[in-house]
């Protein structure tokens, strides 16, 4: 059966009808109707925005009177842990979110090098108080030669005396016997003449006369003989007085050895000097060595780690970041206008996002000697001002609830009493 199709009429297709072929464009009135839609959406959506703002800042609870409120977030005074001393690092022994104890080992570096130095300093200090005690030893046995010398010196004298003495007294002896003998030479000597001229005249015998001659000439013998014993007797007596000489070459002697004691003291002075300056530098090679252990300076928590095993850092490069958790406070800001009220060692209210109702108890710790511009990212429930003044709030049991960066309000009691009993 054939069916006749009319094409449809211009108004028709001018108004929108459903049965637009496929592929042709909507007309332009129907585009401007629906943009129009559009913005009074819009239009209705911010207005109903600012509805709900102004019924928020309307029904929003307001401060009592004797409270200055205030906003801001928690904060801690942190510590940039790091290294005295240039090396490379053996070992951190903690991570974010890590305990750490005061006087703990939180970094160790590489000791190596710093260990050779202190054996180096040691065998100084061995080899210093070795030449210390060999110089004194030296003082000593240079001190009981000195005394023997002194001794010497005085036995010398006493010896050298006594022989000049007995010198002296051989001397005499001899003397008295040579004079002795020259005596008994003359009386044998007149005798044997006497004899002689007697018996030219026969009157003694000839066996007289030489017993005379003959006793004559022995006691010339006597004399000579004894001319020599007084001449042995004058030569030991000179060698006698010349070892009075002795004690003065002792003397000398002494001298010299006092010289070298006083040279051993110059060197046990210099062995002392010596030995304290090795002690000094293994004492400064063992305090290198401890601070390449790096000691936690309080109790607290690892806030960030900055630092990995195997690196080589140089002196004063943060290593850990710690924060004491118990030592938190809101940091915050208050209208300059409302800043005459606040004093030193009020008592606050800090309150956390996290349980907004529960205040934990703070006070006022710090107050801004200076105001400032507001801060971009502290708001009010009034209208912002354009100087504020910086406030410390410090927590008395922060308890592990506030952690640094988390936003929160807080309340200073300026007079008064709190309402609520803790709550608001």
């Amino acid at each position: 059966m054939k069916t006749d199709v009319s094409p449809l009429p211009a108004d028709t297709a001018a108004g929108g009808n459903p049965e637009t072929p496929a592929g042709a464009r909507p007309p332009g009135g129907q585009r401007k109707s629906r943009a129009k839609w559009l913005l009074a959406l819009a239009a209705v959506a911010i207005a109903g925005l600012v509805v709900l703002a102004f019924v928020f800042h309307l029904f929003a609870p307001a401060a009592a009177e004797g409270i200055v409120a205030l906003s801001g977030r928690i904060e801690g005074d942190d510590s940039a842990i790091a290294a005295k001393l240039t090396g490379r690092i053996r070992e951190i022994r903690f991570r974010e979110g890590d305990r750490v104890s005061a006087g703990e080992v939180m970094v160790e570096l590489d000791d190596e090098q710093v260990r050779a130095r202190e054996r180096q300093a040691e065998a100084a200090v061995e080899q210093a108080d070795a030449a210390l005690q060999a110089a004194a030893r030296q003082v000593r046995v240079l001190g009981e030669q000195a005394s023997e010398s002194r001794l010497g010196v005085d036995q010398s004298r006493r010896d050298a005396e006594g022989r000049v003495s007995e010198a002296d007294a051989r001397v005499a002896a001899a003397r008295a016997a040579l004079a002795q003998a020259r005596a008994n030479y003359s009386m044998a000597r007149f005798n044997a003449q006497a004899y002689a001229k007697l018996l030219e005249k026969d009157e003694v015998s000839r066996q007289q006369a030489l017993e005379m001659q003959s006793a004559a000439d022995a006691q010339a013998a006597a004399v000579e003989a004894d001319e020599k014993q007084v001449e042995a007797s004058l030569g030991a007596l000179r060698t006698a007085q010349a070892a009075l000489v002795n004690p003065d070459i002792h003397r000398a002697q002494l001298a010299a050895i006092g010289e070298q004691i006083s040279q051993q003291k110059a060197q046990i002075e210099q062995a002392r000097a010596s030995a304290a300056r090795a002690r000094a530098e293994l004492a400064e090679a063992q305090a290198t060595r401890r601070d390449l252990l790096v000691l936690a300076p309080f109790d607290g928590t690892v806030a960030t780690r900055l630092a990995e095993p195997g690196e080589v850092v140089v002196a004063g490069t943060p290593l850990l970041t710690l924060v004491n958790l118990n030592r938190v406070y809101l940091r915050g800001f208050i209208p300059e206008g409302a800043i005459g009220r606040v004093r030193l060692g009020q008592e606050a209210r800090v309150y956390l996002d996290s349980a907004p109702k529960r205040g934990m108890a703070a006070v006022v710790t710090r107050i801004d000697p200076e105001a400032s511009f507001t801060p971009e990212n502290t708001y009010f429930r009034d209208d912002r001002v354009k100087q504020v003044v910086g406030v410390k709030l410090q927590l008395r049991t922060p308890a592990g609830f506030a952690k640094p960066g988390m936003p929160a309000d807080g309340e200073i009691l300026v007079s008064g009493a709190w309402p609520g009993g803790g709550t608001r």
